[in-house]
């Protein structure tokens, strides 16, 4: 069983808009949710469900609004929760930011689309590619006549169109990596892992297959090309976009699909791998009581020197009483940012086997305080292009077609830093995380079908690179 009714609320709590799917649940019930969830929240027990009675509530919370839905029986909360995330990501599609005022400036569209997300409490079309060929935000004429339903809705194949021409056929395919590494204090790796995504954008004429090959470990073993010859990588939680052939992949590690026109995401997958530090950080850090603070940062490029990494943002930790900041650095610039507390050195460009140095000077206060203060990890953010940290590749991209004409794959690697860690105590002092220069959306694939610097033809040597060996990482 799936949902029952979904809700939109407010910051307070208050439905701003609401759907009944089912209509075994009083839609009276959302009002307890809220007093629920301060509750829990008092007590240090928050959950992403909560219960009342016989009553569920899923929620998740975006911006300034809460998303819940209910159920009455025991229901599929993954497939709730999916649910939930989709309508977020639909919702930000039609409106570009959802928040409170989007809702109420949009409750028609809104009406329409909870109407065709789900039905009877099972999600039903859930992409906004589909949904906004027959839900529009411009007023509708009245059209006589026979309604006409989009045929994507109705055909085996939803994700994708018929009909679809270019006069010039290409896919470009995108393979970044986020690097997710933390290091404590006496150089021990407590996290290290690797977060790569797959990302397409399609312009291909008509309803073509596409096969991509990569250097699967399973797969190589599969067909016997297993050896020292052939590098290939063992992915973990492999994800994949709907449109791939599921059974043919757990078949023969094929994967074979009809792609959707224009981007979106393929695959994702991960490994956990210890990985060597692209960006070594050295800091000392030098405290005169009642005066003032001295902190000397030192970055080394740990990366082959034919590589570059581009907006390097190296973000030191300073006492949050520190003033009068004086900065020199060997390159790039640094900028004290006093509402986090940091300094953030800037490098626009940062090459392999490179090394460079930043001095900064604060003042302190005359009088000390008396608690004392948790040390923060030192952050980097980079984006190194040509680059994969795993070693994965694209050995072939094959594109089937029945009127057979010729297409050009290209592909480009990316190295970035990954997502935030856990919350960390005061012996973690250095990682490599954060935003990178690229998030993982659809924008970071070309904005046109035009072949940007760092993408090269498939039919090359691809741009990869070999995975850097395991090292105990980072002493500061």
């Amino acid at each position: 069983m799936s949902a029952s009714a979904v809700f939109i609320l407010d910051v307070k709590g208050k439905p701003l808009i609401s759907r009944n799917y089912k209509g075994d649940i009083p839609m009276g019930e959302i009002d307890y949710f809220m007093p629920l969830l301060v509750q829990h929240e008092e007590e240090g027990a928050l959950a992403p469900l909560l219960s009342h009675g016989r009553v569920h509530f899923l929620w998740i919370k975006h911006s300034n609004l809460y998303l819940v839905a209910t159920t009455l029986k025991n229901a599929n909360a993954s497939l709730v929760y999916s649910f939930l995330y989709k309508t977020v990501e639909v919702f930000s599609e039609y409106f570009k930011e959802l928040e409170e005022e989007s809702i109420r400036d949009n409750f028609v569209i809104i009406y329409e689309l909870l109407d065709e997300l789900m039905d009877f409490g099972f999600p039903q079309t859930t992409d906004s590619k589909i949904l906004q060929e027959y839900i529009t935000q411009q007023g509708n004429k009245l059209e006589t006549g026979k309604s006409r339903v989009p045929p994507t809705v109705t055909n085996a194949v939803s994700w994708r169109s018929e009909g679809i021409k270019y006069k010039k056929n290409e896919v470009f395919i995108d393979v970044i990596e986020s690097v997710n590494l933390l290091v404590n204090a006496n150089g021990s790796v407590l996290l290290s892992e690797i977060v790569g995504t797959i990302k397409l954008k399609v312009f291909l004429s008509g309803m073509p297959e596409l096969r991509l090959g990569l250097n699967d470990r399973v797969l190589f073993e599969l067909t016997g090309l297993s050896g020292s010859k052939n590098k290939s990588v063992e992915l973990e939680d492999v994800k994949f976009h709907q449109c791939v052939r599921l059974s043919r992949f757990d078949n023969d590690r094929t994967i074979s699909f009809i792609p959707p026109d224009g981007d979106f995401e393929l695959m994702s997958y991960r490994l956990s791998t210890q990985v060597k530090p692209l960006i070594w950080i050295e800091s000392v850090i030098e405290k005169f009581s009642h005066s003032r603070v001295e902190i000397m940062v030192k970055a080394k490029g740990q990366f082959k020197k034919q590589s570059v990494a581009n907006g390097v943002e190296i973000s030191v930790p300073v006492p949050s009483d520190a003033d009068s900041p004086r900065f020199k650095t060997s390159v790039g610039s640094a900028k004290y940012v006093p509402e986090k507390n940091v300094v953030v050195w800037s490098i626009k460009s940062f090459p392999g086997g490179k090394e460079y140095l930043m001095r900064a000077h604060f003042g302190l206060p005359s009088v000390e305080k008396e608690e004392v203060e948790g040390r923060p990890p030192i952050g980097v953010k980079f984006e190194i292009p040509y680059f994969t940290v795993s070693g994965i590749q694209v050995r072939y991209m094959k594109i089937i077609e029945k009127s057979g004409y010729q297409a050009l794959p290209w592909v480009r690697y990316i190295t970035q830093s990954g997502g935030s860690p856990p919350p960390l105590g005061p012996d973690c002092t250095w990682r490599e995380d954060g935003a990178g220069g690229r998030g993982q959306t659809s924008d970071s694939l070309p904005s046109q079908p035009a072949l940007p610097p760092p993408f090269s033809i498939l039919y090359e040597e691809p741009g990869g690179d070999d995975p850097p060996p395991s090292t105990s990482a980072l002493l500061y």
